[in-house]
């Protein structure tokens, strides 16, 4: 999330539904910021980017997660970056 902070420190997220059931918790968020530091090797172009994602869970009776899947829309993130191949971009 450093890497985030530094690069869009407007960055801000919103949970837009969260959903738990059983050992098991999905969140579909969208994030928002404005690019003005270098991010990924790309430098700072001004542009707002809006990316959107869903996290699913898995917690242990003592409340810590154990497993986590995550998808997020990396292409839609990096297009407004004018960097069209978002390849090797992985957040962990």
């Amino acid at each position: 999330m450093g890497e985030f902070h530094k690069a869009f420190p407007d960055f801000r997220s919103v949970i837009e539904d969260q959903i738990a059931e059983g050992d098991k918790v999905v969140t579909r968020w969208r994030a928002s910021g404005t690019h003005q530091g270098e991010f990924r090797g790309i430098a700072p172009t001004g542009n707002k980017i809006t990316v959107t994602g869903i996290g699913i869970f898995r917690f242990s009776e003592d409340g810590k997660v154990v497993e986590s899947w995550d998808s997020m829309d990396q292409l839609g993130m990096m297009q407004p970056l004018e960097s069209a191949d978002p390849a090797g971009y992985v957040i962990m």
